[in-house]
């Protein structure tokens, strides 16, 4: 731990002489790799391969290789025919049914039927599971009350029909549920592999090897239904936890496609690799949240907006992130299909005009400079997240004289205090989009949502959802949903500060990589070219 004692122009000044280290990796250990293998950059070691338990994406970029839902994204991040062939879905919006590719089989040479998946659906929602993701499910028949356990998972909206058809039935129209079929958590499980060593999966790829803390290895599944479309063999995720290690290898031919990029570098980056380098927008946030559940930020909105309020969220993006991310003045990101991101007020007006107001609401709520509030900030470890901690600290203290003091910690410890509201007051959090929908950020304030960090609980907040989740008018729908930002923002329940952007170098000999709102992209869309072909 550590109290912030330094302005936050000098952490920016001195966090700009970060300089690019050199290569120092022997060229002659890439060159002893297969040259049909795809080497991918993955960030952390991936926590689990299962896919109704895995969350981080390390994880879900390996299941999406090795396993197919009845859906899967295009190069737009548009849900498109996957493992199944066609869908039809009735006039209400309550009923979608699903044909299945013929002929479809596990990686084992078993018939893979319509039961695999409802089997998977049920297990999502099975409290018994844990799975993180079991209320993606919420519009399906029963889902919720299962996931509560008031209900047997047998009870569930989602019944095989025939080997090849199964139908999905909904208590509300949900028009982003084809991308939500395209998500892991609702991929098919081979149920005997839940005891086996070996792991059974439907997608492009199998697993070879799983070598914890150097790689997981694929290799083309010859039973895939569409194999003879997939043009790389082998497959190698890498973890790389920092992104100055992962340029280096990239540098050094030991990596094809990094996982990120390293902010600090992104100017020489842009002037040396520019045409491998790939930016797009990218539906997630990244923000910290107040523990509404307990002293000193419960019942004190004016105290949480005064602090969002000090922020300048444009300095930031542009001199500690610098990789074109975008200052959050919403919640819901620009780019959902069908949305518009509404207004946040700690954005609005000059920055001297937001300190004054701000300065106003922390001396209404009793605090100085003489009194100042005292606050603890949990984050992850992280070089990056060190230095917004840092920066953002004190810009508190420079505005209003707040101390706080900064505790980084590993990520697993953090989520599991978080999610239990032990000894927590701000908190560093993100969210991913898992489809592109506004529903899939607001959710998250819905008082009894699973992963509602906050403890934000307001009931014309869920009455917005609700009856958003009931209208079958997508302008209906669209007009609660942003009444809902408006409330969740106003009441200042948690500090978005900025938008990201997917950030990765992809080798000339990679061709197909296509960056897109999802960042999603799986390695049977890709292609490896010779060097005379990337001339």
């Amino acid at each position: 731990m550590s109290l912030v004692r330094v302005s936050w122009r000098i952490v920016v000044a001195l966090s700009s002489l970060v300089l690019l280290a050199a290569c120092d990796r022997d060229p002659a250990e890439a060159a002893a790799r297969p040259p049909n293998m795809l080497l991918r950059g993955n960030g952390p070691e991936p926590e689990s391969l299962d896919p109704q338990k895995a969350r981080q994406d390390s994880s879900l970029n390996i299941l999406r290789d090795v396993y197919e839902g009845l859906t899967a994204l295009d190069a737009r991040a548009e849900p498109i025919p996957a493992a199944a062939r066609s869908w039809d879905i009735s006039p209400d919006g309550l009923q979608y049914r699903f044909q299945l590719q013929p002929g479809l089989k596990w990686s084992n040479g078993e018939a893979l039927t319509a039961s695999d998946f409802v089997t998977a659906l049920k297990r999502l929602v099975d409290p018994k599971t844990a799975a993180p993701y079991a209320q993606m499910l919420e519009p399906v028949v029963n889902a919720s009350a299962i996931v509560r356990g008031e209900l047997p998972m047998n009870t569930l909206g989602a019944t095989a029909l025939d080997d090849r058809s199964l139908e999905i039935t909904l208590t509300h129209p949900a028009p982003y549920l084809l991308g939500v079929l395209a998500h892991p958590a609702t991929f098919p499980i081979y149920t005997r592999a839940l005891t086996d060593s070996a792991l059974v999966t439907n997608g492009a790829y199998r697993l070879r090897e799983w070598r914890a803390g150097s790689y997981v290895q694929l290799e083309r599944n010859e039973h895939y239904w569409n194999a003879n479309a997939v043009a790389i063999p082998l497959v190698r995720y890498e973890p790389t936890q920092d992104p100055a290690t992962e340029l280096r290898r990239f540098r050094a031919g030991e990596l094809d496609i990094t996982y990120t990029i390293p902010g600090q570098q992104t100017l020489w980056i842009e002037e040396h690799l520019r045409t491998q380098l790939q930016i797009e927008p990218q539906l997630g946030v990244y923000y910290y949240g107040f523990n509404l559940r307990a002293p000193p930020f419960a019942n004190q909105r004016e105290v949480r907006e005064a602090l969002s309020l000090v922020i300048e969220r444009d300095r930031l993006a542009a001199q500690v992130t610098r990789s074109h991310e975008q200052p959050a003045c919403s919640w819901v990101p620009p780019g959902v299909t069908n949305y518009s991101p509404q207004p946040l007020s700690s954005c609005v007006g000059t920055h001297v005009e937001r300190v004054a107001r701000a300065s106003r609401l922390y001396a209404d709520a009793g605090y100085s400079r003489d009194r100042p509030l005292e606050v603890q900030l949990r984050y992850p470890v992280g070089d990056l997240h060190n230095r917004l901690a840092v920066v953002i600290a004190a810009m508190w203290k420079d505005a209003l004289g707040v101390r706080t003091t900064l505790r980084a910690e590993e990520p697993r410890a953090l989520n599991q205090a978080v999610a239990a509201g032990i000894d927590v007051q701000i908190f560093r959090a993100s969210w991913i989009a898992d489809y592109n929908d506004a529903w899939s950020f607001l959710q998250l304030a819905q008082s009894d949502f699973g992963v509602n960090l906050t403890g934000y609980d307001r009931a014309e907040f869920d009455s917005c959802l609700a009856r958003a989740a009931a209208a079958n008018d997508p302008q209906v729908r669209r007009a609660e949903l942003e009444r809902a930002e408006r409330l969740l923002l106003a009441d200042h329940a948690l500090v978005p500060l900025y938008f990201y952007v997917s950030k990765h170098l992809v080798s000339p000999r990679v061709q197909g990589f296509a960056s897109n709102a999802l960042n999603v992209q799986y390695s049977r869309q890709l292609k490896l070219v010779s060097g005379e072909s990337q001339q």
